[in-house]
C-alpha cells in the first residue's frame, strides 16, 4: 500500500509539471489580426530566440510580423502596410530596396549576407 501511495504522488506531480505551460488563450501576447495569428500558430518551426528573423529578413527585435508589440509601435508611427500586414519600412514585397537596409545590419554583425527571407520576399 505504501508503494502505491508514493507512485500516485509521483505520478500526480509529473502530471502537474507537464501541464503548467501557458496556453494560447491565457498567453499575455498582444492581439494581432486573425490572418497573422493563424499564420503564426501554424508555423511552429519559427524560432524567435535568435537575433535575426530568417523568415522575414529583419532583426527579431524589430520584426513587425512576429511581435504584436513591435507592430503596434510601427502603426503608432503611421509606418504600416495594410495590404501585407507589416511595417511599411519592412515590406520587401512593396519595396524590394528596403531589403538592403536590413541586409546591411546583418552583414555588419556577421560579416556575410543574410539568408533569403522566406515570408517577406519581394514580388517577382
Amino acid at each position: 500500500m505504501k508503494n502505491a501511495t508514493w507512485c500516485a504522488v509521483i505520478l500526480g506531480g509529473l502530471m502537474a509539471i507537464g501541464g503548467c505551460g501557458p496556453t494560447p488563450s491565457t498567453s499575455s501576447a498582444p492581439a494581432t489580426s486573425a490572418a497573422t495569428t493563424d499564420a503564426k500558430a501554424s508555423d511552429k518551426s519559427h524560432d524567435h530566440s535568435g537575433w535575426w528573423c530568417s523568415e522575414h529578413g529583419v532583426p527579431e527585435g524589430e520584426c513587425s510580423m512576429c511581435s504584436g508589440k513591435v507592430a503596434k509601435e510601427f502603426k503608432a508611427k503611421n509606418d504600416w502596410c495594410e495590404k501585407h500586414d507589416r511595417a511599411k519600412s519592412q515590406c520587401f514585397i512593396c519595396d524590394a530596396s528596403l531589403m538592403e537596409k536590413y541586409a546591411a545590419k546583418y552583414e555588419a554583425k556577421y560579416g556575410k549576407k543574410p539568408p533569403e527571407p522566406t515570408d517577406n520576399s519581394p514580388a517577382k
